[in-house]
């Protein structure tokens, strides 16, 4: 069983950052005919399953751009919509938290160097998709 909050030293729960484009684009189940319908039902899958197989409180924070914007926050799942670049708002989020830890959520490649050299630790979709 994981720990309820970040490694020793770290303040308050581990901060979940999805990266819903690329989390939603995993799965060719059609979301490009409807992406704000698609990131609508990943916000919901969150707020209900939060991040399976993790014990204890997280804060997850999920992150859209472009069409998938206008997806409102829900209880347990706070939605942030990058004004530009998802993947650059996904760095700020975890430059800005350094103080915790951080789960990024994501399979793009370039992102996932970019947080780690953050300090934050990576998995790819199958983690919030099962």
């Amino acid at each position: 069983m994981d720990a309820p909050y970040g490694p020793p030293g770290t303040d308050g729960p581990l901060l979940v950052i999805v990266d819903g484009a690329n989390v939603v684009g995993s799965r060719p189940d059609g979301w490009w005919r409807d992406r704000r319908g698609a990131a609508g039902r990943l916000r919901d899958r969150l707020a209900a399953e939060g991040l399976p197989g993790r014990a204890g409180p997280v804060e997850i924070v999920l992150v859209l751009e472009g069409a998938a914007r206008g997806v409102p926050s829900v209880p347990g799942v706070r939605v942030e919509e990058a004004p530009g670049s998802g993947d650059d708002r996904i760095v700020e989020l975890a430059a800005g938290n350094t103080h915790r830890a951080r789960l990024v959520v994501t399979a793009d490649r370039e992102l996932r160097r970019r947080v780690t050299d953050l300090g934050a630790d990576v998995t790819g979709p199958r983690a919030v998709l099962g």
